[in-house]
Order: C-alpha cells, then sequence, then structure tokens
C-alpha cells in the first residue's frame, strides 16, 4: 500500500511539472504586481490560498487598489472565471466519487488542472482519484509558492513591473496550442474560436468571455451526436 502510494505521488508529480513551471512564474508575476500595488506578501499568501483563481487574482489588484464594492468585484469574478462552471460539468460525477476530496477538487479545478486532468491517462495499479487529487494539491502549492515568492521578491527589489500581467496570456495560449496538437478533432475549437471572436466584436473584452462560453457551449451540446463529441 505504501509503494503505491509512493508511486502515484511521483506519478502525479510528474504529470504536474508542466504547470509547475508555469504557476511559479504566473504567481511570481501576481506577487509582484500585489507588492508593488502596495500590499505585503501575506496578502499574497491568504489570496492564494482561500481565492486561488489564477487571472481573477490578477484582476483583484486592480480592484483592491480603485476601491471596487462587493457587488461589482462578484460580478467581475463571474465574468473572468465563469467558465469554470463549464469545466465542472465534465467532472462532477467524478468529483463526487472521491468522498471528502469532492469541495476541494470542485474548488481546485483551474484551466490548467483541468487540462492536465482531462489527458490523465493512470497507470495499471494505482488510483486514479488519488492522482488526481494529488496533481490539483501540487498545482495549488506551486501557485502559493510563486505567489509569496514573487510577492517577498518585490518587497527586495524595485523595478518597473509593467507587462507582467502578460504572462497569464501567455500561458492560456501554450495550452490552446498542447490541445490542438493533442486532439484529432477540431472542429469544437474552431467554433470556440470564432464565438469568441463574434462576442468580443459586439460586446467588447470587459464582458465577451461569458456569453462565449455560453453560446458555445450551447452550439457544441446541439451539434454533440453528429459530430459524437465526448
Amino acid at each position: 500500500m505504501k509503494n503505491r502510494t509512493v508511486k502515484e505521488i511521483r506519478f502525479a508529480f510528474a504529470q504536474s511539472v508542466p504547470v509547475m513551471l508555469g504557476y511559479l512564474f504566473l504567481g511570481i508575476a501576481f506577487g509582484l504586481m500585489l507588492q508593488d500595488a502596495g500590499y505585503s506578501f501575506w496578502w499574497a499568501l491568504l489570496s492564494s490560498v482561500v481565492i486561488y483563481a489564477g487571472s481573477m487574482q490578477f484582476v483583484l489588484v486592480t480592484l483592491l487598489t480603485g476601491g471596487a464594492s462587493l457587488l461589482y468585484t462578484a460580478a467581475m469574478t463571474l465574468f473572468v472565471n465563469g467558465r469554470h462552471i463549464f469545466y465542472g460539468l465534465s467532472f462532477i460525477e467524478k468529483f463526487r466519487g472521491m468522498g471528502k476530496r469532492y469541495p476541494y477538487m470542485v474548488f481546485s479545478l483551474t484551466d490548467e488542472t483541468y487540462s492536465v486532468l482531462c489527458g490523465l491517462k493512470t497507470p495499471e495499479g494505482l488510483d486514479e482519484k488519488n492522482i488526481s487529487f494529488m496533481i490539483s494539491l501540487f498545482d495549488h502549492i506551486y501557485w502559493i509558492i510563486g505567489s509569496v515568492l514573487g510577492a517577498v521578491i518585490g518587497q527586495l527589489i524595485t523595478f518597473d513591473t509593467t507587462g507582467v500581467d502578460f504572462s497569464m496570456t501567455a500561458l492560456f495560449v501554450v495550452i490552446v496550442l498542447n490541445q490542438w496538437m493533442d486532439s484529432k478533432e477540431h472542429r469544437p475549437a474552431i467554433i470556440g474560436g470564432a464565438v469568441g471572436i463574434i462576442c468580443l466584436i459586439l460586446i467588447g473584452a470587459e464582458g465577451f468571455l461569458l456569453p462565449a462560453l455560453t453560446l458555445t457551449a450551447a452550439i457544441l451540446m446541439g451539434v454533440r451526436r453528429t459530430w459524437n463529441i465526448r
């Protein structure tokens, strides 16, 4: 039993390495921005442990410095991270079968973790649920370490942080390219891209994401059986 657990930890860590490389640098970028806005590393630690929302944490820096209301913050969170609702739909039954770990799995399902879990192929003899939990936990830890490290570095070294927030966009581009190369079915991606561009033009950059995801999901559900999309 102990030997299997060690193998699961090693396998989960190996699967999480690509996310680690991204999250450490992204976390550092967030920590730098937060510190530059006048908040200490304790804020970076607390927000990364409790919020853990990636792109929303970057937006949070602007909301904090701008004195945004609770209602506005809630609405902005829905628009920025509302896509996670769609992610969770494909994993809800699997997560329910994970017992006490279910709430944490829902909480920790970020874009990058979702991508890893979607392509997860568990070796024979290992527990997929344990590995999924460990991957999620490893990814969360990477983000926390990166955020705190960035805030600490920001306190010790002063430099211009302009453009640091673009690191999140760069990571999304890499994820899309990897998914495109790993998948034989590209029509859903093309539909999603086309819908996103149309919504961006019609609605604008501030609020196009959630409507685009909703419309894309509706279209894909409509053609799912015809195209045999899983």
